[in-house]
């Protein structure tokens, strides 16, 4: 058998790994850009909406301020305010038949107190002088200009569990759009600023003009976007109750001691589920009972003076005892989460049952409040404010000029998706590590699945979609 000369041997070996080595970069940089690009043309739409309606409701005290200046400010500021019990007893008179379960008291002189109030079977938010007892509006607050960017930005304005789990699916894949862009941008040569970290606009138009658009935004405002979405998704309906159970399971969100007196109550009602203005950490706190026996039970005056005593910082709501059993409950989802207070107060002998405070939340729950706060653009004022607005508008660029630069290079009767890599072990391989991002997030896994049984069953069984899809 003939034997190669060593020297040509020494020779090609390295130049076939180096070959073997861009191959196989090239087949994960393909396998990458696929589930990108898939992932894109999907989401992008749902992600400008959630965008723009961040934006709107970023600026709600401004925004609502202006609107309804009316019935959120007081004529004229007066020396003391009226006691809360003599601000409901006048309502109630004024308004018979009204039911009020709630009352806001805020700490800004010049704002009217909040009631949240039934009458005739219709649920609304009072805005009373607190000098005066005199209302100054009314209204339905699900149907506030806040209101509806709210329900856009949660629920598609549609409603419904469906529409909600489409937005925590848009913003679980945004993460993922985010990570497998900031590979795709990474240079994969030695590279100068340009189209890296700085966009050539030299020629308006091009596909390079809107790739740079593209890559150049979404790096700069990566971190910032990636903050903004993991902050909102305590709150989503599936991953927000995996987040929640994970914190009480590594007693990282509202430890035992937070519970004044005795056991934690085993309570089949929380929080949530009886009063307003909570901070996320104390939403699904057991409610305890008050203890019943034909006392007389206490005034708002007295709930606002233990509160007072208990140094809850205002503004604070005191919700109304549901029943004979109820309890009063303080609450406060402060712009400063240092702040937030939840009490649950004994209707009967004024008792603390629960007092859960900032200082008693675990590391997550820590830093879910100040996350929410910052999602919210309340944390700092208006420079937080300013910041969500830039990832924002930030998000609707990228996600337009995707759509753009898209078009530019789809090819006519053709999806125009990235050709699939020729390795199959690199897809195997992608795959899987997409797959842990499912298990991380179940809606992604899912919504993988669903991906998988298409292109096994449809996509490559059937000749017009599988050459349209690239399979």
């Amino acid at each position: 058998m003939r034997t190669m000369p060593a020297e040509h041997s020494s020779s090609s070996t390295p130049e076939v790994k180096r070959k073997t080595s861009s191959g196989v970069r090239q087949s994960v940089y393909q396998s990458v850009w696929r589930w990108h690009f898939y992932a894109g043309i999907i989401f992008a739409p749902f992600l400008i909406i959630l965008a723009f309606s961040g934006a709107v409701y970023l600026f709600k005290p401004q925004i609502e301020g202006q609107l309804y200046k009316d019935m959120l400010t007081v004529r004229e500021v007066g020396t003391t305010p009226m006691a809360p019990e003599n601000i409901v007893g006048k309502v109630i008179k004024g308004y018979p038949g009204t039911v009020v379960s709630s009352i806001t008291l805020e700490s800004n002189r010049e704002t009217t107190y909040k009631l949240s109030v039934t009458s005739t079977g219709i649920s609304k938010t009072m805005y009373v002088d607190p000098y005066t007892g005199h209302v100054r509006g009314a209204m339905d607050s699900s149907k506030t200009f806040s209101a509806f960017f709210k329900k856009m930005h949660s629920e598609l304005v549609i409603g419904g569990t469906f529409a909600n789990r489409l937005v925590e699916l848009a913003a679980c894949w945004a993460i993922i759009l985010i990570l497998t862009g900031l590979f795709l941008w990474w240079p994969r040569n030695k590279a100068g600023i340009w189209g890296t970290i700085l966009p050539r606009l030299s020629k308006p138009g091009s596909r390079l003009f809107w790739r740079d658009l593209h890559a150049v935004p979404a790096f700069w405002l990566s971190l910032l976007i990636l903050v903004i979405i993991l902050s909102g998704l305590p709150w989503s309906g599936i991953l927000g109750g995996q987040i929640d159970k994970l914190a009480n399971s590594t007693n990282t969100n509202t430890p035992p001691f937070a519970y004044s007196f005795g056991e934690k109550p085993e309570s089949v009602t929380v929080a949530k589920d009886i009063a307003e203005d909570l901070p996320w950490a104390a939403e699904n706190v057991a409610v305890p009972v008050s203890m019943a026996g034909g006392y007389v039970p206490l005034g708002l005056n007295d709930i606002a003076r233990i509160a007072d005593d208990q140094q809850v910082i205002k503004p604070y709501t005191i919700t109304n005892p549901s029943g004979a059993t109820g309890v009063f409950t303080v609450s406060t989802a402060h712009s400063k989460p240092g702040h937030n207070a939840t009490l649950h107060i004994d209707q009967y002998s004024g008792a603390v049952l629960t007092d859960v405070r900032f200082a008693d939340y675990g590391i997550m729950a820590k830093l879910i409040s100040y996350g929410i706060a910052f999602h919210e653009g309340r944390l700092f004022g208006l420079a937080n404010q300013l910041l969500g607005l830039i990832a924002c508008l930030g998000l609707i660029l990228i996600s337009i000029s995707s759509y753009v630069m898209w078009r530019k290079r789809k090819p006519t009767g053709k999806l125009g998706a990235p050709s699939k890599p020729k390795n199959p072990k690199i897809t195997i391989g992608v795959l899987i590590i997409m797959l842990v991002c499912g298990a991380v997030m179940p809606l992604v896994g899912l919504s993988i699945l669903i991906v998988l049984v298409l292109d096994l069953f449809i996509l490559r069984r059937i000749k017009s979609l599988r050459h349209w899809f690239s399979v």
